[in-house]
């Protein structure tokens, strides 16, 4: 081998420097995490974090009872305010007594204030009521739950939902009236309520008063109508056709279509009403018709009895009590009284008068010595008939100068006894009966057996004639006829004779003419011998010198 040979190596240098001393190797850690644990671990925080704000997010959890599931699907069925899904219904199952269903509600965080003491919650599905028809859209979409967000502040987790739709939200604005009627009628929850025939308002709840007597009815008026509301405001019945047959006649009125089919209410208030608007919460009667809701407060009824001889068929109770024209009374009662000192039936009438329905009526009080004055001088009650439409008749108090004199009589409990007078159906009975007395009177039977003859005298005239008519026909007929028939030729010889253009007709136009130049010269001739007389002795001059 050579110095320079590559492959060989050289020996090491001898140096004093210690060798350097290898370094001890680590030992791996038991607890090392692999790279490949990061991805689970990463996904487990995101689920926890999902978690997390899922459960931050989650609004509160609500009960809601109804009477039946109809229409109801846990985890599909919605619950909407206002056509926005704030809520979904998890789960459904029934009450512990069976009675009804529990449906747990999970409403959205945004949606924790629908969770108030008042909210309401109803289940939206077709319905066909007096107000319309509602829920058609569900037909599609299924059912959902809607909720009429409350005002209060305390909240609750229990609710009991309602079976039909509120009528009003709580979001309206408006003021709340209680009503106090007799009875129902045809009103229901949701009937409208007129103002100058424009819906105003409904009805929302009514029940039975504590004595039962009354029927208390809860309405709204919205705003801004309410404040049309006054003190003195008068409601009445509008339901349906409002037909009345009376001694006024037929009349019918109603406030629109609506009310045939759903009643309905009206209100208003009396001319020159300076009255203040109504408070919420005022009580108000409301009247049968708009008639007696408008009419003006009476003052102190007086009762007056009147006896009639007669049938009283056609006047009822309600009648009118009329003074010459004016309504001041209605009849209240009408009955049969055994009079023994008459011994004989007579028909009682109750009446009460208001006199203050006339200007200075009070003066009118039949307890006073006007009225008296008034019988005195032939004032009568009678009854008449108002209307021949309806047959319905009413009381007249009229004057009657034919009347005989009667007394006022005052019973002891103040009620006045008002003397009557027959009625003109009667009167007009007595004139009639009168003339079939008279005319009872009359000798028809002789009367008969003279027209008998005089009839009898006719047919025989009447057959003579007829015998002489058959003559006529069968002897002077056909002479008569050869008669026209020589008159016709006749006439037609005077036409030929007659006419212009016949010789007759000229000869008799020339003779004409020679006598009309006959007449001038006799004419000519006497002026000359007029002139000349004794050219009669002489002659013309002319004529003897010829001679010459």
């Amino acid at each position: 081998m050579t110095d320079n040979d590559p492959t060989t190596t050289p020996p090491p240098a001898q140096s004093n420097e210690l060798p350097p001393v290898p370094e001890p190797k680590k030992k791996k850690s038991r607890f090392s995490i692999s790279f490949i644990w990061l991805i689970p671990l990463i996904a487990l925080l995101i689920a926890l974090s999902l978690a997390v704000k899922a459960v931050w997010d989650r609004g509160p959890t609500i009960e809601v009872s109804f009477k039946t599931a109809d229409g109801l699907e846990a985890g599909k069925t919605t619950v909407r305010y206002k056509q926005v899904n704030i809520g979904l219904v998890r789960k459904i199952h029934l009450a512990p007594d069976n009675s009804h269903v529990i449906a747990e509600i999970e409403l959205s965080k945004d949606s924790r204030g629908f969770a108030a003491k008042d909210a309401r919650f109803w289940v939206v599905r077709p319905r066909i009521g007096t107000s319309g028809v509602s829920g058609i859209d569900t037909l599609l979409s299924g059912s959902y739950i809607e909720v009429d967000g409350g005002k209060a502040t305390t909240k609750q987790d229990q609710f009991v939902g309602l079976e039909t739709p509120p009528v009003v939200p709580s979001d309206v604005q408006g003021k709340v009236f209680f009503l106090t009627a007799d009875d129902l009628g045809s009103l229901d929850i949701g009937s409208p309520i007129y103002y100058r025939r424009i819906n105003v308002g409904q009805i929302t709840a009514y029940n039975l008063s504590k004595d039962g007597q009354h029927v208390e009815l809860q309405t709204f008026i919205r705003a801004p109508y309410d404040k049309f509301v006054t003190t003195d405001a008068r409601f009445w019945q509008a339901s349906g056709v409002d037909v009345s047959l009376n001694a006024s006649g037929f009349s019918l009125n109603t406030q629109s279509l609506a009310t045939i089919v759903a009643g309905g209410i009206a209100f208003g208030y009396p001319d020159n009403s300076n009255a203040g608007v109504a408070p919420a919460q005022s009580h108000f009667n409301l009247w049968n018709s708009r008639v007696d809701a408008l009419k003006i407060p009476d003052g102190k009824p007086h009762r007056v009895i009147m006896y009639f001889d007669t049938s009283l068929r056609g006047l009822a109770v309600g009648a009118p009590v009329d003074f010459m024209g004016i309504n001041i009374g209605d009849v209240t009662a009408i009955n049969v009284e055994f009079d023994q000192h008459y011994r004989k039936l007579r028909m009682r009438v109750d009446a009460v008068l208001y006199p203050s329905r006339l200007a200075n009526g009070k003066e009118l009080d039949p307890t006073g010595i006007i009225f008296k004055r008034f019988i005195d001088n032939g004032w009568r009650a009678q009854m008449r008939t108002g209307s021949l439409l309806t047959g319905q008749n009413y009381i007249a108090f009229d004057k009657f100068p034919k009347a005989p004199p009667v007394g006022l009589i005052q019973h002891e409990n103040g009620v006045v006894e008002v003397p009557t007078t027959p009625p003109e159906l009667n009167s007009l009975q007595a004139q009639v009966s009168e003339i079939a007395d008279k005319v009872s009177k009359f000798p028809i039977t002789e009367i008969g057996a003279d027209v008998r003859k005089t009839l009898k005298s006719m047919n025989t005239t009447i057959e003579s004639t007829d015998k002489l008519v058959k003559q006529l026909d069968t002897k002077v007929a056909p002479d008569f006829q050869a008669t026209l028939n020589d008159a016709r030729k006749t006439m037609q010889s005077t036409e030929s004779i007659l006419s212009g253009d016949a010789p007759m007709q000229q000869d008799l136009r020339r003779a004409l003419q020679q006598v009309t130049r006959t007449a001038a010269s006799l004419q000519l001739m006497s002026d000359y011998i007029e002139q000349h007389p004794e050219s009669l002795i002489r002659g013309k001059p002319g004529e003897k010198k010829n001679e010459k």
